[in-house]
């Protein structure tokens, strides 16, 4: 699979770069470039791109702005020198934030994220084909049945996890990875080496901390980024 991709950057050199990036990368093919919003708004509508390498602090219009009054986009990666408004993009769901200078390896994290997304929401299922909503796990000796749509969060804490379900707990013999497989990609989201959530059951943010319920789960720093894009994703009423 291919993503098509356009640059928004007024910058004749920071545009050569991503270009040279995107060029080494085999799942990503440049569609167009655009010193600005206002010249990349009708390159949207006829490139139709995939993925768009937005910068922030560009004149007539910044990428926040555009972000903001742009309707259908697809998905953004941001591109800056300014980290302060990480938080900003996020709220307004972009897939990752690159602070420059950022290097090859940086910038093939935030694409394999857009393309795991993209992918994701590409698949569905054969015709014919009923996907099931539940696991079964072995715990204290019996195997229980556990529905997806009730399944709050998981704690692992060595060898072992503990399901936290809307009608109690079960403690089984497994690993995080082990039970991370089995669930949907779509529906719950690793945000911590010990922790994975449902994200329908995510009720607040507040900085690195989610809210399940009244259970705070702290965000591990190095899932923050692909939380917050998950979980706000198509979600996030904008002004």
């Amino acid at each position: 699979m291919t993503l098509k991709c356009l640059i928004i950057d007024d910058e004749p050199i920071a545009r050569k770069l991503l270009q040279e990036y995107i060029e080494e990368t085999d799942f990503l093919k440049l569609a167009g470039t655009a010193e600005n919003p206002l010249k990349a708004t009708g390159l949207i509508n006829e490139l139709k791109p995939d993925l768009v390498f937005l910068d922030i602090n560009m004149p007539k219009m910044s990428g926040l702005d555009f972000l903001r009054s742009a309707n259908n986009l697809p998905m953004v990666i941001m591109t800056t020198a300014y980290g302060q408004y990480a938080l900003d993009g996020f709220e307004l769901a972009v897939v990752d934030y690159l602070v420059k200078p950022f290097s090859l390896e940086r910038f093939l994290r935030a694409s394999q994220k857009a393309l795991e997304l993209h992918t994701l929401k590409q698949k569905k299922p054969a015709a014919g084909v009923i996907e099931a909503n539940y696991i079964f796990v072995k715990c204290d000796g019996k195997i229980e049945k556990v529905l997806f749509d009730e399944l709050a969060y998981i704690e692992a804490l060595a060898n072992y996890i503990t399901l936290y379900t809307t009608t109690g707990k079960l403690v089984a013999y497994l690993t995080i990875k082990g039970i991370l497989e089995n669930l949907p990609a779509g529906k719950f989201l690793q945000v911590h080496k010990s922790h994975i959530v449902n994200l329908d059951f995510i009720t607040t943010i507040e900085g690195n901390m989610l809210y399940v319920g009244n259970t705070k789960i702290t965000v591990g720093q190095s899932y923050l980024n692909e939380v917050m894009s998950m979980v706000l994703k198509d979600r996030f009423v904008k002004r």
